[in-house]
């Protein structure tokens, strides 16, 4: 008896998982009206659509100031993408641009330079010739010396793709000058199934930090 009763259960709980929604937080994968949508609120370029998708940190005592770190989901990413186009861009071609690739999400940090950080460091060489400089400028590539870990739950996540490049200021008639960097992070967007992720980032000098994005809140 007891057998005949299970059964019709598993075939119950069996269908309840096959109408669940999308077992991500966040949509995906997108449908073709969520597409439509996205391309649309970026036509309207607004840039404050975005602001839930990034958080800004203080500046640090010392250290370089990890300034904001960056989630976007697809539905981000493609209104974002349809945002920086101008001009004549259709909702059909961003369908066709959009089924082109695989769906990620892409995290972005951004960091800058300090006082304590600057854009000249020491100059190994000096104790040992009068000739070097003191002072010498910092390598362009110094994005690579910061440690960026991300987690979904408890999970820690490998990136398919990152990179990074450094940040200019140029003046009207003068030089540019290095003001700090951006590294930014590619994952499969089914890599994130728990309801939070967490970035955390070390940089080579200074306190880590850490933030919690709450995926549950993202579209």
């Amino acid at each position: 008896m007891l057998l005949r009763s299970a059964r019709p259960i598993a075939v119950v709980l069996v269908a309840a998982m096959l109408l669940t929604p999308s077992a991500f937080a966040f949509d995906t994968p997108l449908s073709d009206e969520a597409v439509r949508e996205a391309y649309f609120l970026g036509q309207r370029h607004d840039a404050s659509l975005l602001g839930k998708y990034i958080k800004l940190l203080p500046p640090p005592k010392t250290g370089p100031h990890i300034s904001s770190i960056t989630f976007l989901t697809p539905f981000a990413k493609l209104t974002q993408f349809s945002s920086n186009h101008v001009g004549n861009y259709s909702a059909q071609q961003a369908l066709l641009d959009y089924r082109s690739h695989n769906e990620s999400v892409k995290i972005t940090v951004e960091i800058y330079l300090t006082n304590s950080y600057g854009a000249l460091i020491s100059n190994p060489d000096a104790s040992r010739s009068r000739s070097s400089p003191a002072l010498i400028p910092r390598s362009n590539d110094f994005w690579k010396d910061f440690r960026v870990q991300v987690y979904d739950g408890d999970k820690i996540l490998s990136p398919s793709d990152s990179g990074g490049h450094p940040l200019y200021r140029c003046g009207r008639y003068g030089p540019c000058r290095p003001i700090g960097a951006v590294l930014d992070l590619l994952f499969p967007a089914g890599a994130f199934t728990s309801d939070s992720a967490v970035i955390q980032v070390t940089p080579p000098d200074g306190d880590p930090v850490s933030l919690d994005f709450d995926l549950a809140r993202l579209r």
